[in-house]
């Protein structure tokens, strides 16, 4: 069962890569010193620990602590953090629906953020250049990472995720 998901999520990726809304690819490099998420990656990422036993990031450099899960490949840690869109990419509308936008973070790291519009409100008008905080899970992927999470969870189950935008929080 394990294999058949590994299997299916990667097919999910393969299948963003070549999503006509994905970035050129001079956008999809990735450098140790300058980790980059601006490829396209699934929006359902999986879950790889139950919700009780993900780690919550308290660091108050939260740069840093991303910079830190993206070098050291971990995944499924509650975060939060702020930072700049760079581009809008088009929704992810296979199962859950999710707004997609690569957020640069002022240490140059780029992550993208899949936020669920099926839970929580779509952030209507948001465009490059516009400030976001978030409250997410972090999970690594080669390209730098996907927030994920940033919203309520409708079972009550989970440690509820957000977005600010224009002085409203989203969830």
């Amino acid at each position: 069962m394990v294999g058949v998901l590994v299997l299916l999520v990667l097919a999910v990726i393969a299948r963003t890569f070549t999503d006509a809304s994905a970035p050129p690819a001079g956008d999809r490099s990735v450098s140790a010193s300058a980790p980059e998420a601006t490829a396209t990656a699934s929006a359902n990422p999986p879950a790889h620990t139950a919700p009780s036993q993900r780690q919550t990031t308290t660091a108050p450099d939260t740069d840093a602590q991303l910079r830190q899960l993206f070098e050291t490949q971990q995944s499924d840690v509650q975060v939060s953090g702020a930072g700049t869109v760079s581009r809008v990419l088009g929704d992810d509308n296979e199962g859950d629906r999710h707004q997609r936008f690569i957020l640069r973070l002022a240490s140059g790291q780029t992550l993208l953020v899949a936020h669920n519009i099926d839970i929580a409100p779509r952030l209507d008008g948001l465009a490059a250049g516009d400030k976001v905080a978030f409250s997410g899970v972090y999970v690594y992927t080669d390209q730098g990472g996907t927030i994920h999470w940033t919203h309520h969870d409708p079972s009550g189950t989970h440690v509820a995720g957000w977005l600010e935008w224009n002085g409203k929080k989203y969830s």
